[in-house]
């Protein structure tokens, strides 16, 4: 499934903020309960309004940051 299906960006939500189609939860947010240690299905029941694959749609948008990233070195 493409990311476009649930992650979307409009400048009039959230500032342009990635967010979840159809809400107003950012993916960073997402992001932030996982790497806090919430589950899968600590989330599900806190935010009825996601679903699984919304979650798993933050992580793949995630990835595809991370690999996009270019650092590059500065010489001392």
């Amino acid at each position: 499934m493409p990311l476009s299906e649930r992650i979307v960006v409009d400048p009039e939500i959230l500032a342009g903020k990635p967010v979840i189609r159809g809400t107003r939860i950012a993916v960073e947010f997402v992001l932030e309960l996982l790497a806090a240690g919430q589950s899968e299905s600590e989330i599900l029941a806190n935010y009825p309004g996601l679903a699984r694959e919304d979650i798993l749609a933050c992580l793949a948008y995630a990835s595809y940051l991370a690999h996009e990233y270019k650092a590059f070195p500065i010489p001392a």
